[in-house]
C-alpha cells in the first residue's frame, strides 16, 4: 500500500558545501565515546569501572529507571575515562580500541520467524534498544509500552543533511530484516523520497514524501499519516538504525558502523564525502583535527538542530552529519538596515537573497538580538503541522500544562521547531522552549 505526502509550509536552505556522493573509509579513531546526554532523560549506571577491559557489543552502563534499557560498547578495547561533570553527572564514557575483534555474539533469529517478544529481547540484548525513540516527548522508549506504529523516515530534507539513499546504497537487505523485525511490535509506516531504491520494502506502509524542509521529519510524517493523541505512544527510528537492527537478527553480533557526511563550506572541498566510521567517533577521525574553531563551528548534525562541538569531542550517538560553517565573528556595518545581508539566506522581505537564487554560504551570526514576540505569521509560514507554533511556545514559556496539551504538546520535537528558531525575528530558542515544555510534561503527566 501506498501513500503521498506533498508539504507546501516549509522553507528549502540552499546552501554552499554539500557531500559528494562517495563512501570511504574514515580514520580511525584513537578513542570512541558513549554520552548520556545524547539520551535525552536516562540517568547511566554503571556496569563497569575504569580499566575494564570490554568487548565490541557488551553493556557498559543502562538506565537508571529501566535496568532493561543497556547501553553498549561500539568497539572492543579499553574502558579508559568516566569523564564527570557537576554532581557526579556522567558525562562520556570513553573506550580506547585495542584493534582486535572481541565481540559479544547474540542467537542469530530470521526476523520473518521471530515473535514480537523474541523480536524485543534481541533489541534490549544486543543494545539496539536506544534506537528506538518514542514520541510524545522525544526519549528513549519504554519496553513496556506497545505502539501504535513505527515511523521511519528514509528522506532528508534538513540543509546538507546526509542523504538517506546513499547510506542505505549497500544496506538494503540488512535495511529490510530490520522492518520486518520491528514490524512484528506494530505497523510500520516509512517515508521515502521519489525514485528511493528502497521503496519497495516489505512488511511495510511505503509513502513518497514531497515539499519543502521539515517534510523529511519524522514527527512532520506522523502528524500527516497518523497523528498522536494524549495516552498514544508512536515510536520512530533513524533509517541506518534499521539497518543495525536488521544485521543483529542476521549476523547475532552489534555493528556499530555509522556513515557520516562531512559537509559545510569550510570542510575542504575534497574531503566532503560520506565516510564509515563507528558510533561515538572522534570528530578529528573525519577532520584531522585541525580545525579553527576560533573561525569555524563543527557540528555534529545539521545546521538546524545540530550540537555544538570542538576538536577533540565526539560525534553524537544519533547522527548521519558532521558540518563545518564559519562562525558568525564577523559584523555588517549598520547591519540592521534592510538589503545590507542579502547573501544571507531567508525569507524576509528585508533581504533580496530569495530572489538572487543560487546556494548560500552561512554563518553563525543570529543577526540580531532577543526581542519580544510579535504576531507576524512567521512561525506559521515554516510549521506544515496543524498547530499554532507560537501560542504552544507561549505556553511551554509559562508552563501551562492544559494550554500545552490542546495546542499539540504531545504531536512535536525540538527539532520541529528549527525552522521557527531560523526565521522568527525575536530571535527566540525554540527548540529549547519545546524541550523544556516536553520536560515538564515528562515530570507532571508521565
Amino acid at each position: 500500500m501506498s501513500k503521498d505526502i506533498r508539504v507546501r509550509k516549509g522553507l528549502d536552505l540552499k546552501l554552499k558545501g554539500e557531500a559528494d556522493n562517495a563512501i570511504v573509509d574514515a580514520s580511525k579513531s584513537s578513542v570512541y565515546a558513549i554520552k548520556p546526554a545524547d539520551f535525552h532523560a536516562v540517568v547511566p549506571k554503571m556496569v563497569l569501572k575504569e580499566g575494564a577491559s570490554v568487548k565490541a557489543g557488551e553493556v557498559i552502563f543502562y538506565s537508571k529507571y529501566d535496568e532493561k534499557v543497556k547501553f553498549v560498547s561500539p568497539v572492543s578495547g579499553t574502558l579508559t575515562k568516566i569523564l564527570r561533570g557537576a554532581k557526579r553527572r556522567i558525562l562520556e564514557v570513553q573506550i580506547t580500541p585495542n584493534g582486535s575483534n572481541d565481540v559479544v555474539k547474540h542467537d542469530v533469529v530470521n526476523p520473518s520467524q521471530a515473535s514480537a517478544e523474541q523480536v524485543r529481547e534481541i533489541l534490549l540484548e544486543s543494545g539496539c534498544w536506544p534506537f528506538i525513540i518514542q514520541r510524545p516527548y522525544s526519549i528513549v522508549a519504554s519496553p513496556e509500552d506497545t505502539p501504535k506504529a513505527i515511523f521511519i523516515s528514509a528522506y532528508t530534507t534538513a540543509p546538507l543533511a546526509g542523504d538517506a539513499d546513499v547510506i542505505l546504497a549497500d544496506k538494503k537487505e540488512a535495511f529490510q530484516n530490520g522492518v520486518t523485525a520491528l514490524s512484528k511490535i506494530a505497523p510500520v509506516y516509512i517515508g521515502v523520497g521519489k525514485n528511493s531504491p528502497i521503496a519497495t520494502v516489505k512488511d511495510a506502509t511505503v509513502y513518497k514524501v514531497k515539499g519543502k524542509h521539515p517534510a523529511g521529519n519524522v514527527g512532520v510524517q506522523i502528524h500527516k499519516v497518523l497523528p498522536v493523541n494524549a495516552g498514544e505512544r508512536v515510536w520512530t527510528v533513524g533509517f541506518e538504525d534499521v539497518a543495525t537492527i536488521g544485521d543483529v537478527f542476521t549476523t547475532g553480533v552489534f555493528s556499530a558502523q555509522r556513515t557520516v557526511a562531512l559537509v559545510g563550506t569550510d570542510a575542504d572541498k575534497d574531503s566532503r564525502k560520506y565516510y564509515r566510521t563507528i558510533l561515538g567517533a572522534q570528530v578529528d577521525s573525519l577532520t584531522g583535527g585541525n580545525v579553527d574553531t576560533e573561525n569555524t563551528r563543527i557540528i555534529s548534525g545539521d545546521v538546524l538542530t545540530g550540537d555544538k562541538l570542538e576538536n577533540g569531542q565526539f560525534i553524537n550517538y544519533y547522527h548521519n552529519t558532521l558540518t563545518l560553517i564559519p562562525e558568525g565573528n564577523e559584523y555588517a556595518f549598520m547591519g540592521w538596515l534592510p538589503f545590507t545581508r542579502n547573501k544571507v539566506p531567508s525569507n524576509a522581505g528585508t533581504s533580496l537573497s530569495w530572489l538572487l537564487g543560487g546556494k548560500r554560504k552561512v554563518d553563525t551570526n543570529l543577526n540580531g538580538e532577543e526581542r519580544a514576540l510579535v504576531v507576524t505569521g512567521e512561525m506559521e509560514d515554516v510549521m506544515p503541522m496543524d498547530i499554532y507554533p507560537m501560542q504552544l511556545i507561549k505556553a511551554c514559556m509559562s508552563g501551562d500544562i492544559e494550554k500545552m496539551e490542546n495546542l499539540g504538546i504531545y504531536e512535536v520535537a525540538p527539532e520541529d521547531f528549527a525552522l521557527v528558531d531560523f526565521t522568527n525575528t525575536s530571535k527566540l530558542e525554540a527548540q529549547e522552549i519545546i524541550r523544556n515544555g516536553l520536560d515538564l510534561m515528562i515530570t507532571e503527566v508521565g
